[in-house]
């Protein structure tokens, strides 16, 4: 590569470092995974750059790679942790999906007038990531990455109706964790 290209890849990367760092921290929960993660998937655009460089469609390339390059992770350190994930849950106490109970937004619709973006965000990204990964990496792919159930069960190698219960649990949770102090999140 040029030293034009190389000035241009390095105005593409930062144009997109924060974008790609966010989509593996939703995900991994894990700042410093997260990092490695953007710096793998960076690598891979390096290699594609000539390809990605004028694509309109390079965010979502981007976007992507960030998130399999996450799951991949994810899937790989899951054997290790195993003891203390979704597996240490007896899969056959009867919980259903419609057995759980509703999410109910305790807030009233005016809660974050006095919060500004930067703060909600950061309130929010916090309660995320105190999620287990089995409630918030479903939860993740669904509502930041817009993937269907059925799509996140494939990807995570889970049935879709554990797909379904660990979203609506992540929700309950993610409720649970958003209703204490919003101060005491944002400080952590």
């Amino acid at each position: 590569m040029t030293a034009s290209g190389e000035a241009d890849f390095s105005i593409f990367m930062r144009k997109y470092q924060n974008m790609v760092f966010s989509t593996a921290a939703r995900l991994t929960a894990n700042d410093a995974q997260a990092e490695d993660i953007a710096q793998e998937v960076f690598l891979k655009a390096y290699e594609h750059f000539d390809a990605l460089r004028d694509e309109p469609a390079a965010p979502g390339w981007l976007r992507t790679v960030a998130t399999n390059l996450s799951l991949n992770h994810l899937q790989r350190y899951r054997k290790r942790w195993r003891f203390f994930s979704e597996f240490t849950r007896n899969h056959d106490d009867g919980d259903s999906a419609d057995d759980a109970p509703a999410v109910e937004w305790a807030a009233p619709d005016t809660f974050f007038d006095d919060m500004d973006g930067a703060d909600r965000r950061a309130w929010v990204e916090n309660a995320l990531a105190s999620l287990p990964g089995h409630q918030r990496v479903p939860l993740v792919l669904f509502h930041y990455e817009d993937m269907p159930y059925d799509e996140i069960a494939k990807k995570l190698r889970v049935s879709l109706s554990k797909v379904k219960i660990d979203i609506l649990r992540g929700r309950a949770a993610l409720a649970r964790e958003l209703a204490k102090n919003p101060a005491s999140t944002i400080l952590k």
